[in-house]
């Protein structure tokens, strides 16, 4: 029998956050070893429990969710979702402006199917949340990576996404508060951004899942509030904020300038009957949690659990010899760099495996977020200070170990 290949629009696609090396540490598990996680943002696993209003409105609601919904989701999700994007001052949202998904990953996916052909291409941050280079590449588009600057906060290095504009670019994507390295970007840095995309026609998608998650009382602007004539897609969900990862309750949102859009917003409405709806239970949980107590403060205000969390990470991972990392102003993560002078790292995939391997702590490389250089990694800092301690330890022992091997130390 002929074997049965993979698609090959799957031969550019990676998702490393649960690639080779978890498969590695799965099997490490099912032959009893215990395997610290730093690999993937969910809350649950550490500990961090949805808000109890949210789980009762879900639970109360449960009759009425056997049904498919409208396609765009519950009129009580998407008027909350509006009146959300009313106190992040973008304008003229209605509710058939408003789409409910299977979390901001299926509407991502979306966005980029009904965008999409052949040789267009879509600018995306390196490094970025390697879902939205998968969903360019799998949807027929080219992803063109524009640097992010870690000498100046891991912002967008402007002439370096100027430069890489061409008559084929369809769309620009910025990730903020970025995952994977905690930065939040200034009203400057969006400004700017906006003005090359009114300048060029393209389209803005807005990742803003993180947009409560910040630290040192930093503010967070929504792109779409800059402009009233840039289409602009701006994705947001319970999954962070809420604590609510499982529930799979995203949104997305269009604004700007619909009209030269029409075509484009047809394809979205289509895309989104084709799925019939997202999962009705996670909807009935978007007004709850839009309207009540925003437990996520506490979490992030100095002596709050993730605040504490991410100041200890930061210490511990600056402390190991030829780590350095910029402490993040926003999310769950850090994104270390390896002194190539110090750790001669070839295959940065390899690295992590056989830090797993040895030290039992999974993380991810920094070429699973597109970042072009074997020279960083993506830490999670939500489990609890002590596991956080010891697992640090681990990779500094780790590290110390992989001097000595190639004369470093």
């Amino acid at each position: 029998m002929q074997p049965i290949r993979k698609s090959k629009k799957l031969d550019n696609v990676c998702y490393d956050i649960r690639g080779p090396v978890l498969a590695r540490a799965k099997q490490m598990e099912e032959d009893g070893q215990k395997i610290i996680k730093l690999n993937i943002g969910n809350l649950a696993a550490f500990g961090f429990d949805a808000p109890e209003e949210i789980q009762q409105d879900m639970i109360r609601n449960l009759p009425n969710s056997a049904g498919y919904s409208d396609s765009k989701g519950i009129f009580a999700a998407r008027k909350a979702i509006m009146h959300y994007t009313q106190e992040k001052k973008i304008k003229g949202v209605t509710l058939e402006d408003i789409y409910v998904g299977n979390g901001v990953s299926e509407l991502i996916v979306m966005a980029m199917n009904a965008l999409l052909d052949a040789g267009d291409e879509v600018l995306v941050p390196a490094p970025d949340y390697p879902l939205w280079t998968a969903a360019v590449s799998l949807s027929g588009g080219t992803p063109v990576h524009y640097l992010c600057d870690e000498a100046n906060e891991w912002l967008p290095d402007l002439d370096d996404m100027r430069a890489k504009i061409t008559p084929n670019t369809r769309a620009i994507v910025i990730i903020n508060p970025n995952n994977p390295t905690g930065a939040l970007y200034p009203d400057s840095t969006l400004k700017a951004i906006v003005e090359l995309a009114r300048q060029h026609g393209l389209i803005v998608c807005a990742d803003e899942v993180y947009d409560k998650v910040l630290y040192d009382g930093a503010t967070h602007t929504s792109i779409a509030s800059l402009s009233e004539d840039v289409l602009t897609l701006t994705f947001n969900g319970l999954s962070k904020n809420y604590r609510s990862c499982g529930y799979r309750a995203g949104w997305m949102v269009v604004s700007g300038d619909k009209r030269p859009a029409k075509d484009y917003i047809e394809g979205l409405d289509m895309l989104a009957s084709m799925r019939l709806c997202a999962n009705v239970p996670g909807q009935w949980a978007i007004q709850t949690a839009l309207g009540g107590y925003q437990s996520i403060d506490d979490l992030v205000a100095e002596g709050g659990r993730m605040r504490r969390q991410r100041d200890l990470a930061h210490q511990l991972i600056n402390a190991i010899p030829g780590v350095s990392c910029v402490k993040p102003k926003a999310t769950l993560y850090m994104f270390p760099r390896l002194d190539p002078a110090v750790y001669p790292i070839a295959d940065d995939q390899e690295f992590i495996s056989e830090l797993l391997q040895e030290e039992k702590v999974l993380l991810v490389q920094g070429s699973g977020f597109n970042w072009p250089h074997p020279d960083h990694f993506r830490l999670v800092f939500l489990p609890h200070e002590d596991d956080l301690r010891e697992a640090i330890n681990r990779v500094a022992r780790f590290l110390e170990t992989y001097r000595r091997r190639h004369g470093t130390a």
